[in-house]
């Protein structure tokens, strides 16, 4: 039975927050999913993972939300806001994985737009930024078909997949999103 309390919707999908209940889901999703993610991104494949990625959800930081196939409930993709700072600042991190069985249909972009426009909205931030690796073509695409601009360049940023990668600072603000539908 398909979760229909989202918190956002366009026409394919859905977003909500992630819960403890979408464990068993999410991990299988992640785990079909390695080798699109590789070496871009790691998520958790188990349940003790799940726990511990999840547990940071419940600080005012970060914010967790699954993308979900609006007919069936199916969870899509997870999408992330961390290092949230409030005050001035008013900023955060955002980082997302598409599940294998939904890449190439248009529900990332859509998804992240929902995400996007409820962080502008509700969540009350002005500025979302992206961390991407340079040779993560789809990532970056992503964002630019969403209106991120690309800002800098940080060698060296994250540590991933057992060595410090390079990455691109993208970014986008409330004042650059209009009130056009999140893109499909």
């Amino acid at each position: 039975m398909p979760d229909l309390a989202f918190l956002a919707a366009g026409t394919h999908v859905g977003i909500r927050y992630i819960t403890p209940e979408d464990q068993e889901e999410f991990t299988a999703g992640v785990r079909a999913s390695a080798e699109l993610h590789h070496p871009w991104a790691f998520m958790p494949t188990n349940a003790e993972e799940y726990r511990r990625w999840t547990a940071k959800f419940a600080l005012p930081t970060n914010e967790g939300f699954v993308v979900c196939e609006r007919t069936t409930g199916k969870i899509a993709a997870g999408i992330a806001i961390n290092n949230i700072v409030r005050g001035g600042f008013q900023c955060g991190s955002v980082g997302y994985g598409a599940f294998v069985h939904a890449a190439g249909r248009g529900w990332m972009t859509e998804g992240l737009g929902l995400v996007v426009r409820y962080a502008f909205g509700p969540l009350g931030l002005h500025r979302l930024e992206a961390n991407i690796q340079p040779a993560n073509e789809a990532s970056r695409r992503l964002v630019r078909r969403l209106g991120f601009r690309l800002e800098g360049f940080s060698p060296d940023f994250l540590f991933i997949d057992g060595a410090w990668r390079d990455h691109e600072r993208w970014a986008i603000t409330a004042e650059m999103i209009d009130d056009r539908p999140a893109p499909h």
